[in-house]
């Protein structure tokens, strides 16, 4: 039986609820409309994963201190804001099934708002003299954006080879991971051999984590049925990648076009997400999800023994396994 998210938040439970009161505190605001908007999204906050492995790492090495929460703090505004800027970019109206702030405030209100908890993050990490994390952070912020404006350069020709591809998620989604399991081991320990390790963790276990956002897009047995969203949006994943490589001149050119025309139908989806079946998208990513799974495991095999290293293990799991 798989084990549940509540279940590995069990030995952090206490450490979370603290989180939690720091972080609503860290985003208060004398503005009106700014508390409005901060309150809104505390309250439609995810599934709190990235303050997990901040913590979780944090206790490899000692015990949860101040310089853990602010690190788990200033991660979470800076998502935040990621989330806030990427629904301003992507014209998103919902984020996690409710509206987004864009949606219910307008988009520069969205864009001021990003920039707000932005900022709040660079404060808190100065005020304390957190030096170490603001520079882990602002590294991240970089790769992101890089990440991010790649991918767009890339979406016009849909011409992204497999190592561009490694490239972006590198930077756009693992890159986040790997500085909260670096940020995390900052606060208990100073062993910069650790570090690296636990930053190398963070990205093995991110690259895994948006191997598993693409296989999404085309469903399977355990997935559930498939959304499309990725093709919808132009947007090239492994399986995709994988599958067009395999394929003739022809077919490739005849894929591509439906993925770039604008006005793609179900039966024109459909016929992009059998053609990854039938030449083996989906099986080559589910290998490269795995490869990259064992990897992180390889690099917590060198983490000697702690108490809550299953949990960390049964995180990845988690990240690996879920069903959304």
């Amino acid at each position: 039986m798989a084990i549940s998210l509540k279940d590995i938040q069990q030995p952090i439970s206490g450490e979370l609820v603290e989180f939690e009161k720091r972080f609503r505190k860290n985003m208060k605001s004398r503005v009106a409309l700014l508390d409005t908007i901060m309150t809104y999204i505390v309250k439609r906050k995810g599934k709190q994963m990235r303050p997990m492995f901040v913590l979780l790492c944090a206790k490899l090495f000692g015990e949860a201190n101040e310089r853990t929460f602010r690190g788990a703090s200033l991660v979470e505004l800076l998502h935040t804001a990621t989330l806030v800027h990427d629904d301003v970019v992507d014209d998103s109206d919902k984020r996690r099934g409710f509206f987004s702030i864009n949606a219910l405030w307008k988009n520069k209100i969205a864009v001021l708002v990003g920039d707000y908890l932005l900022s709040k993050g660079l404060l808190l990490a100065l005020k304390n003299k957190d030096h170490d994390m603001l520079e882990i952070l602002s590294t991240t912020v970089e790769e992101m954006s890089e990440g991010e404006l790649l991918q767009m350069e890339k979406a016009r020709k849909l011409d992204i080879t497999e190592s561009v591809y490694f490239d972006i998620i590198s930077k756009k989604t693992a890159s986040l991971i790997s500085s909260c399991c670096a940020i995390g081991a900052a606060s208990t320990t100073s062993d910069e051999d650790t570090l690296k390790k636990m930053a190398l963790f963070g990205l093995y276990t991110g690259i895994a984590f948006q191997i598993k956002d693409d296989l999404f897009d085309y469903g399977d047995s355990d997935i559930g049925k498939p959304t499309g969203i990725d093709i919808k949006e132009k947007k090239m994943t492994l399986p995709l990648i994988h599958a067009l490589q395999q394929t003739d001149k022809s077919t490739r050119k005849s894929i591509i076009r439906i993925i770039k025309s604008d006005k793609k139908d179900k039966a024109n989806v459909s016929k992009v997400i059998q053609f990854v079946i039938d030449n083996g998208g989906i099986t080559y990513a589910q290998k490269n999800l795995m490869e990259y799974h064992q990897k992180a495991l390889s690099v917590l095999d060198e983490i000697p023994d702690a108490n809550n290293k299953q949990s960390l293990i049964d995180l990845l799991d988690f990240v690996i396994n879920r069903k959304k």
